[in-house]
Order: C-alpha cells, then structure tokens, then sequence
C-alpha cells in the first residue's frame, strides 16, 4: 500500500527543516516565504523493532521494511486559495494525499521571521485551515453549479443525491468546519470520494517547538494546540524539527544514545510516523524466510485474502489458506518449530481478519 501524508503549513514554522529530518535530503530551507518551489517527496521507512528481531532469526538475504511518503508543500499564506503567494496549485498536491501533518510553530526566536509578525499557534492554524476550507468551497460550488438544474429538471435520484449531499457540506464549509468533522454516511462518503476533499482528509498537528520543550514535552503554545486539536479530535506530536535534522545525520547508534541523555524515549519523527499510522487506522504483517524478511501494511479490519493482493493480485485471485503465527509467540519460543510444537501455527481462511504483527505464508493457486 502506497500511503502519503502532506506536510502544510505558514512559511517559517519548520516545514522544511522537518522535511529534511525526513528524507536527509538538503532542500533549500530559506529564511523566507515560498523557498520551497516544488512539491517535494521523500520516502522514510517506518521504524519497527519487530522486524530486527526477525532479521536476526531467519538471517534473510535481503530485508524490507514498510514505507511512509511525505510531500512538502510550499509555505501557504492568507489568500493562497485565491491564487495569492504561490497560488493554489499547491493546495493541488495536497489532495492526492492520505493524511495532512499541519506544522505549527510553538516557539519565539528573533532571528527567524514569522510571515504574520510574532508567534501565535491559534492565529496559524485558522490561516491554514481557512485556506483550505475556501479551496474545497471553491470545488463544491463549481459542481453544484454544474449539476443542480440538470438534477431538478431530470428528477434522477443519483443526481439529486449528489447534490443533496454537496450542499450539506457546502453549509458546513460556509460555516468555517472542516468536513472531517461531520457525520457523513457511507453513501454520502463514496458521493465526495471523487473529489479529494482537503478537509475531509484526516490531520494531525506537528508543534515545532525549541530543543528545551522538546525535552520537557510542552510549553504554554503547544497548550494551546492540545487544547484547540481536542475540540476538533485531532491529534498532537511535540517535535523539534531542528533537533530532528540534526539527529538525521547521526549514525543509528548515535542517534540512540543521544536520545538517552536528552531523556527522550523516542524522537519526533518516529512519534509522527506512528501517529500517523495510528490516524490512518494502519497495522503491519510481515512474511519471513531464509530469502526475505518483510513488513507490509494493511488497513485494520481487512482480512486474509485482501491482505495476500497486498502481495500480489495472483495471491488474492488464487486465495486458498494462510498460514498465520503471531509475533508475540515468535518472540517468545524464538523458534519457528517451537511454535508448531507448541500448536500456534494457525492455519486461516479468506474471512479472518488479519492482526497487527501476524506473521504469514499464503497458500494460493492461479
């Protein structure tokens, strides 16, 4: 599965430098509006311990973790909907994302310019989110133009559905709330799917904070967002995108003993990566052997067979069983055989419901 996240926010919050952090790529990061031209992409691997336990078991020949795609957006102003900065072709980019990560700047430094003159999480974030509210606006009301008369005139149900359901967001929109906020059912939801609604994507919000808060985890700005993103239900991460570059360019085992001192458990992007897996409603299966050892993702709640076409389409066509132990009981008899011996090896149909961490051989024939 190919998921992405979205990095948005104002110029000057942090963005780039995350992004960076991300991917160890050096992209321009300048002390100024629109330094990032392009939308750029870059691949993390989604950190596991699991499977380094199972690369130390089975020894493979080559091992493969799950991956995470994030696209950094050009810092958005007020008015970018509406074409003003770089305009919203990048607002564009956003759309073809899973989830949107909304940098917030949550601390005070002089000599980085903020856009809006000083910081202020709250003033930011309904920048943001007004912006991208006003681009789904703009959709709704160029469909809904299109095709209500046609709707009315023809009675057809579908149409008349489609603009039922169009309007229902529009007033929601017109009233400043996001479409994820809504209760929308599922006919309703496959009705907007085509569209790529922004603000019906799921969001969580990254608060940017200086390398003391991020060792105390929160200061009177990351409050603010907590308080503001309960409302709402979204989700907070306290992370300093400079600490994280910074620690992108040390050696694993550096990068852990660093962490160790500072007293932090885990660093900001791994908490990102798993919050937004977490967002996503993600888990992770693996399949191991002498010649790979590998983790896949999958939503939570698809069962064996949807899994298998993760692997390949032929795996799903040609279904028959799946042979399915779990890591915890791996973990604990450190031994494939034993864990036959001890009759956990389960032998699983099409309809069972995959679990985070089961480890798998599928049995198909095309």
């Amino acid at each position: 599965m190919s998921l992405k996240a979205g990095i948005v926010g104002l110029p000057n919050v942090g963005k780039s430098t995350l992004f960076n952090a991300i991917t160890k790529k050096n992209i321009l990061a300048a002390n100024y509006p629109f330094a990032t031209i392009d939308p750029n992409v870059g691949i993390v691997t989604v950190p596991d311990s699991r499977l380094e336990f199972l690369e130390e078991l089975y020894m493979p020949k080559s091992t493969v973790p799950t991956t995470f795609e994030f696209t950094d957006i050009a810092g958005l102003v007020k008015g970018a909907s509406s074409g003003e900065g770089l305009g919203n072709k990048f607002l564009s980019h956003i759309r073809e994302v899973d989830a949107i990560v909304e940098v917030v700047r949550c601390f005070d430094d002089e000599n980085i310019t903020h856009v809006e003159g000083k910081t202020d999480p709250l003033r930011d974030i309904d920048i943001i989110n007004v912006e991208l509210i006003l681009s789904d606006l703009e959709i709704i009301e160029s469909r809904i133009e299109k095709i209500q008369k046609k709707a009315e005139t023809t009675k057809d149900k579908d149409a008349l559905f489609e603009v039922a359901t169009l309007t229902k967001a529009r007033e929601a929109l017109l009233n400043n709330k996001s479409l994820r906020l809504l209760d929308f059912d599922e006919d309703e939801l496959l009705v907007l799917k085509p569209f790529n609604f922004i603000t019906l994507k799921p969001l969580i919000y990254a608060a940017n904070v200086d390398e003391e808060t991020a060792v105390t985890g929160t200061n009177n700005y990351v409050e603010i967002v907590r308080e503001y993103a309960n409302k709402e239900h979204s989700g907070v991460i306290v992370m300093c995108a400079k600490m994280e570059s910074e620690l992108a360019e040390l050696p694993d085992e550096d990068k852990k003993v660093f962490l160790e001192e500072m007293g932090i458990k885990n660093s900001g992007l791994d908490k990102l990566i798993f919050a937004t897996y977490d967002l996503l409603g993600l888990a992770t299966y693996f399949t191991a052997g002498p010649d790979e050892v590998r983790a896949w993702t999958f939503k939570k709640g698809m069962n064996a067979k949807k899994c298998a076409g993760i692997i390949h389409t032929d795996f799903e066509k040609g279904f028959i069983k799946a042979e399915i132990m779990s890591f915890n009981d791996l973990y604990e008899l450190k031994d494939e055989k034993k864990v036959k011996e001890a009759g956990k090896l389960r032998l699983e149909g099409k309809d069972y419901i995959m679990q985070d961490g089961d480890i798998c051989y599928f049995r198909f024939n095309v």
